[in-house]
């Protein structure tokens, strides 16, 4: 995956039940990134991206981004073939 100076990443990995949208979200969030450095990356709004957060969090199960963080990062070490 390539990640530019900013530390966005130019090709989203896949997590089974995200969209396409909430997985580059969800990427960015885990990289560490607020809701409106998202938005200015992704040429969302803030509210767009809190809206996907939200989806997020419910597909996660989760309440919070740290939480989002470490289901996400095992969901992506269990389907990224090793």
């Amino acid at each position: 995956m390539r990640v530019d100076d900013a530390g966005f990443s130019a090709e989203p990995r896949v997590v089974t039940g995200l969209s396409r949208r909430e997985t580059e979200v969800m990427e960015l969030i885990a990289n560490g990134h607020s809701n409106g450095e998202i938005a200015r990356h992704l040429f969302l709004s803030e509210k767009t991206v809190k809206n996907h957060v939200n989806r997020i969090y419910a597909k996660l199960g989760v309440d919070s981004r740290v939480t989002a963080i470490d289901v996400w990062l095992e969901q992506v070490s269990r389907d990224t073939p090793h």
